[in-house]
């Protein structure tokens, strides 16, 4: 059996031509997708080794139709119909490979590239958080009678903390830990959702979260509970500013892709990024897991600070070092395969 994929890349194509000649393979298409359909690895058996052939075939021609469709004839509803044929003909084609390896695969690797391909946004996040943290903790050394007031009452304990640290029950500990598990993912949550305000939210919460860490910080260093205060944030401060970074990424990519969309309308860029954000805000919360048990287990004086702060800084290299090893593992693959997504897209 003869499989044929003709080229829809015709130079003066119109759309009525375009139709005809590709039209048959898509009607083609679809056939073997309503018999492959609903039954997973046994419906393309009964397609045999020639349909499944054909069936991979006839989809990578209907991706090229798309891409082609989406470039000259822009609105007109050939676009959705291929859109659907080729979500149809991708879940038929990968779909099996997809289901079994996609959420092991996301956690061992996905989640670690979509937070490594942008590393000049990292590191723009973390100055978000960390140079207001500097300037507060200034503030609240050199000025603590203003700096107080911009604590909430919630915090006013943490500015001044007992000098031998927080000492908690198994029951208290428990109870705090989901106190702090709610309160990361709502700090982390303000940094997502603010970008899409075109990335001011995500900016302003970056900012005032640094900035009041750091003037709580001061207060406590200059009311001299500086070891009590760093026994307070050392064992899970530094994964907590990791995850809230995370959020302010996502956030600071949806303000980009709106600000800056390309070729793009601002909401398909905004669809295409909003995904991809997702991806971050979803691989971050088993770490905010993390950070609110550490924050309410690990925090009292039962432990020596050096061990804590060694469990901190120990939990946020394990992070960062996982960023760097399963990121970049296969960078250029990722860069390739966004650059296929771009294409399609456009």
């Amino acid at each position: 059996m003869a499989i044929r994929v003709r080229s829809s890349y015709c130079t003066g194509v119109n759309l009525e031509r375009f139709e005809s000649q590709r039209g048959p393979d898509w009607v083609r298409l679809e056939a073997l997708l309503r018999r492959a359909s609903g039954s997973g690895r046994r419906g393309r058996r009964r397609l045999g080794a020639e349909g499944v052939l054909e069936l991979g075939s006839l989809y990578r021609g209907a991706a090229a139709d798309l891409a082609y469709a989406r470039r000259r004839f822009p609105g007109d509803p050939v676009v959705a119909r291929l859109e659907s044929l080729v979500t149809r003909g991708r879940a038929a084609v990968y779909g099996r490979v997809g289901r079994r390896g996609s959420v092991r695969e996301f956690f061992a690797r996905g989640y670690w590239r979509r937070l490594a391909e942008r590393p000049g946004i990292v590191a723009l996040a973390w100055a978000l958080l960390l140079l207001p943290a500097a300037a507060g903790a200034i503030w609240g050394l050199a000025d603590p009678g203003a700096a107080v007031g911009l604590v909430p009452s919630e915090f006013a304990d943490a500015a001044d903390p007992p000098a031998e640290g927080r000492d908690f029950g198994t029951g208290e500990g428990s109870v705090f830990a989901t106190q702090v598990l709610v309160n990361n993912i709502q700090v982390t949550l303000m940094a997502f959702v603010g970008g899409l305000a075109f990335g001011l939210g995500t900016v302003a919460a970056m900012v005032f979260n640094g900035l009041l860490l750091g003037v709580i910080g001061g207060l406590a260093f200059g009311a001299g509970n500086g070891e009590a205060f760093v026994r307070l944030i050392s064992s899970h401060g530094p994964l907590e500013l990791s995850c809230i970074v995370v959020g302010g990424v996502a956030g600071l990519r949806l303000g980009l892709s709106l600000i800056a969309p390309g070729s793009r309308t601002r909401l398909r860029s905004l669809q295409v990024e909003a995904r991809r954000a997702v991806e971050l805000a979803v691989g971050t919360a088993p770490w905010l897991v993390v950070c609110g048990f550490a924050e309410g287990l690990l925090t009292g004086p039962e432990l020596a600070v050096g061990v804590q702060v060694t469990i901190g800084l120990g939990l946020a290299a394990l992070f960062w070092g996982l960023v760097v090893w399963r990121g970049r593992a296969r960078s250029s693959a990722v860069v390739a395969g966004d650059a296929g997504e771009r294409q399609r897209q456009h």
